[in-house]
């Protein structure tokens, strides 16, 4: 079953996502998705994956550059 982690970020801008692809595709395992939302004014970063954790995620946005929060539910 997939979790879906939904992050608050620094990403204002299509160039930034796209410099991200790289890192977040190696995060992510077969069928696993993630999508930004740049028209959202938190800047939505959000992840479907099977075993990915908050943690990781942020990590690696932080080591990019960005700043990055997970969102409760």
């Amino acid at each position: 079953m997939k979790n879906v982690l939904v992050f608050k970020t620094s990403v204002n801008t299509s160039l930034a996502a796209r410099l991200l692809r790289p890192t977040l595709d190696g995060l992510m395992g077969h069928g696993e998705t993630w999508n930004f939302d740049l028209e959202d004014c938190d800047r939505i970063l959000r992840v479907e994956a099977t075993t990915l954790q908050a943690a990781t995620v942020i990590r690696h946005l932080e080591r990019a550059g960005f700043w990055c929060e997970e969102l409760e539910d």
